[in-house]
């Protein structure tokens, strides 16, 4: 188990989760990486998709990073499309399973908060046979303001009926981090994804965790 700081697994009675999706449950960099080439190629053209760019504002609504990046919002459409299409060779990180059980049975409540649309997350899930695992799965699409807002955290504990000081979220991205934050969340950051741990870590999460292995050990001592 890796701890930031030295910070110790906070004294709350835990009684939910909220996990960003991409990067922290799902493996889905390569099938990402390659939807965005094939949507820049079609809408843009020639030239280098900016991938490692893109890569930096992961959390983010897909809208939002357009806006930020000064691309055309029309790769939405093909992005989505090729996304869907790849879906098949998204993956669980190993140890996933096994978290999202271990706290069902415990009866802690489990959301997810994604950048993604809600459709789309919930279709990717689906597929991967975890879906019945969560109470709640919601999508950018479906809060006012999408990450590094609060709104998708405060909106899945509401939906949860828990209140900040019982929850926790887990992301990969300094994006989901802030999100929890201003929720008044505490925040766990996911470091076994593609992602570059150094901005992760620099944004002081209440815990840095390497492995699904190890958040399961944390939360567990966590719900007491």
């Amino acid at each position: 188990m890796v701890k930031d700081g030295g910070h110790a697994v906070p004294d709350i009675k835990l009684r939910a989760v909220v996990f960003d999706l991409d990067g922290v449950l799902v493996d889905s960099f390569g099938v990402m990486r390659e939807a965005f080439a094939l949507a820049y190629r079609e809408v843009v053209g020639e030239g280098e998709p900016p991938f490692e760019e893109y890569s930096l504002h992961l959390g983010r609504y897909f809208p939002d990073i357009m806006e930020i990046m000064g691309l055309p919002l029309e790769m939405e459409g093909p992005f989505v499309r090729e996304s869907y299409r790849l879906a098949h060779r998204v993956r669980l990180f190993d140890g996933v399973t096994e978290v999202l059980e271990a706290l069902r049975e415990r009866g802690i409540g489990c959301a997810v908060a994604t950048g993604k649309s809600g459709p789309r997350a919930r279709s990717l899930l689906e597929g991967l046979g975890v879906l019945p695992l969560f109470d709640h799965v919601i999508g950018s699409d479906e809060v006012d303001h999408p990450k590094p807002a609060p709104d998708i955290v405060l909106r899945a504990l509401d939906l949860l009926g828990v209140g900040p000081d019982e929850s926790v979220m887990i992301g990969d991205a300094v994006t989901d981090l802030a999100s929890a934050r201003s929720a008044r969340v505490r925040a766990v950051a996911a470091l076994w994804g593609e992602g570059d741990p150094e901005p992760l870590l620099d944004a002081r999460p209440d815990a840095a965790l390497d492995s699904p292995a190890a958040l399961l050990d944390w939360l567990l001592e966590a719900a007491g």
